[in-house]
């Protein structure tokens, strides 16, 4: 194989993967939206059958028990419902992240490999004496890579971090709802 095939092979498998990745950034956006408009359709469903159950409880309240018992009941399905549409968001948009972040990774790994397979093609070709040279890239791509998988532990760190945080404060706002219901 002459150098300007492996180039020009080289350049399609790389143009390629790059097609790749976009329609796989494409699909999780498409089905992470889809997700996003069934939720915000059924919100939307379900907020107009609150309304007109409220508008019937209003015409039939009799006093004013009845009007500050109606309040607090609306108000604790409000709660409920802004509580469970508050996670439904949450978890659509995390599973996006955790998709996104994968596909990053991936594309990250590919290109390191591709990096350190050039590196070694061009070390083969390359004159004698430039050994130190090559090792010396190799060692940069080796530092790099390194220092990618630790920034990305410590995101998922964060990310788990902040995962945890949210369903804490979800659940415990769930439960105060559910104590004041109970009252």
């Amino acid at each position: 194989m002459n150098t300007m095939n492996f180039g020009t092979e080289h350049f399609g498998d790389f143009s390629k993967s790059i097609v790749d990745a976009a329609a796989k950034f494409a699909k999780v956006g498409f089905d992470s939206t889809e997700r996003l408009f069934a939720l915000n359709m059924e919100a939307a469903k379900v907020g107009f059958d609150e309304a007109a159950k409220g508008t019937k409880a209003v015409a039939a309240v009799k006093d004013v028990q009845d009007l500050t018992n109606l309040r607090t009941k609306t108000a604790e399905t409000g709660l409920e419902f802004v509580v469970g549409y508050a996670k439904n968001f949450y978890d659509i948009s995390n599973a996006a992240q955790v998709q996104y972040s994968a596909l990053v990774e991936e594309r990250v790994s590919a290109f390191q490999k591709q990096v350190v397979e050039g590196i070694d093609k061009a070390a083969k070709n390359a004159p004698a004496g430039t050994d130190v040279a090559f090792a010396a890239l190799k060692s940069g791509v080796a530092a790099s890579t390194a220092a990618f998988d630790n920034i990305s532990k410590a995101g998922k760190q964060v990310a788990s971090f902040a995962d945890n945080a949210f369903k804490t404060a979800t659940e415990q706002t769930a439960t105060v709802a559910k104590a004041t219901k109970r009252k």
